[in-house]
């Protein structure tokens, strides 16, 4: 085998997110996270291997001793990456996911400092090693930051010590750019400690993105671990009709807690939604359409969906309604297609540009008949009405999606990729890293 070409001192911060290639140069995954074995002395980690992720968002084990080269901000590896899901085993421990951010204490004086990042280096034996840390000092006085230096791994104690309520600062920051199903992902495959202490530092609003993409019984043992007050805070930064079939699945009484502890005007159409059935337009549908008067123009209607935070679906069309224009609304005139929209000059009136042929659905059509509707028409949304004609809301196909796949889908598909990546994979196990 090639000797590996590298730096002789990575940071993992630098590897975080960094492309792997193999020897033909085409892109096979992205780094996700550094593997070591932590030694039963002070003595240096050796590390085992990189996690990357791969096709379907699955994180997969890539041994060392199939890297041939870490240079130019990439990683290049030689052979088959073996396609089973990593698996932390006993004795590992995971560079940036567990070891940044903890706290531990230098042995020179014994005072307490917070690992910011970890240096890794070949020694003369060409195996990999954890050599360096980098650390801060807790924050004193009116210093804004606390001091910071690099030492030696064999300088500081505590690693291997369990440590409560360990931070994740640095951890949420390698996040930050990911989607919100890929971010859930990566909290479901986290241990449950090092989950608990990331959904504690996760902003409401982020954490109300986790949890609409993860699997319903993993949504309400999240939320069970939250204080109640701030359980209703991300119940609030959450879609309704997402917020409605997660307090769904909640016992009635603790479900009627959080709904008080909600703003009214929050809970009002999570309320709204509740009366339904999770398997009717109603229990599918959003409260929080696009809604515009008759007399707003395509420049008003273009400017509504560029919004950023708009899902692709929901952006698709806007509703055209008297006033009142918030669920229920006044009378449905009806939709206007974004494609309609760029296509009409922007002082044109909505109202000039309306489609009114499709007869909308009400809220206690059952699920076959929605699917059955927007397949026939294309629709990726359809308005819901009540009997008098007042828009209650629209379903997007997403939401359709989520109900025709079958129950916890989401864990079946990974199980599903998994027992495929084994099949193609062949036998081969893990241990090209573990001291092969």
């Amino acid at each position: 085998m090639a000797a590996t070409r590298a730096p002789s001192r990575i940071f993992i911060s630098h590897l975080a997110g960094k492309p792997v290639f193999d020897q033909d140069g085409d892109q096979v995954g992205r780094i996700r996270d550094v593997v070591v074995t932590m030694r039963t002395d002070n003595s240096r980690p050796r590390v085992l291997g990189l996690v990357s992720e791969v096709t379907g968002k699955r994180r997969v084990f890539l041994p060392m001793t199939r890297v041939t080269a870490i240079e130019g901000g990439h990683v290049i590896s030689s052979g088959l990456i073996n396609m089973r899901r990593f698996q932390q085993r006993p004795g590992e421990a995971l560079l940036l996911t567990e070891l940044i951010d903890r706290r531990v204490r230098l042995v020179a004086d014994g005072s307490e400092v917070q690992v910011v990042d970890l240096a890794i280096e070949q020694n003369p034996s060409h195996d990999w090693e954890v050599t360096k840390v980098f650390v801060k000092r807790p924050v004193r006085g009116l210093r804004r930051h606390g001091e910071s230096q690099t030492v030696d791994w064999e300088a500081l104690i505590g690693f291997a010590a369990d440590e409560p309520g360990q931070a994740a600062a640095t951890l949420i920051a390698t996040f930050e750019k990911m989607r919100p199903a890929d971010l859930a992902r990566a909290v479901h495959d986290l241990t449950p400690k090092r989950r608990t202490e990331v959904v504690a530092a996760l902003d409401d609003d982020r954490l109300a993105d986790v949890l609409e993409e993860l699997p319903a019984q993993e949504q309400v043992d999240i939320l069970a671990k939250l204080e109640i007050e701030r359980a209703a805070d991300v119940l609030e930064a959450m879609d309704p009709d997402d917020a409605a079939d997660l307090l769904g699945d909640l016992p009635a009484e603790e479900a009627e807690r959080l709904l008080e502890l909600m703003e009214p005007d929050e809970a009002a159409p999570v309320r709204r939604l509740l009366i339904y059935s999770d398997d009717t337009a109603g229990g599918l549908m959003t409260s929080e359409p696009i809604v515009l008067p008759p007399d707003a123009t395509v420049a008003e209607g273009l400017a509504r969906i560029r919004v950023q935070e708009l899902s692709p679906a929901h952006a698709s069309q806007v509703y055209v309604c008297r006033p009142p224009l918030e669920t229920p609304t006044g009378r449905f005139l009806g939709v206007v297609h974004f494609q309609r929209l760029l296509r009409e000059p922007p002082a044109t009136l909505v109202s000039a540009a309306v489609d009114n042929g499709i007869e909308p659905l009400r809220p206690e059509q059952p699920l076959h008949a929605v699917t059955s509707f927007m397949a026939t028409y294309n629709l990726v949304a359809a308005p819901v009405v009540d009997d008098s004609g007042h828009l209650l809301g629209a379903i997007t196909v997403d939401d359709v999606l989520d109900h025709v796949l079958p129950v916890n889908w989401r864990q079946r598909d990974l199980h599903a990729l998994e027992a495929s990546a084994n099949a193609s994979a062949g036998e081969e196990m893990r241990g090209g890293g573990h001291g092969a």
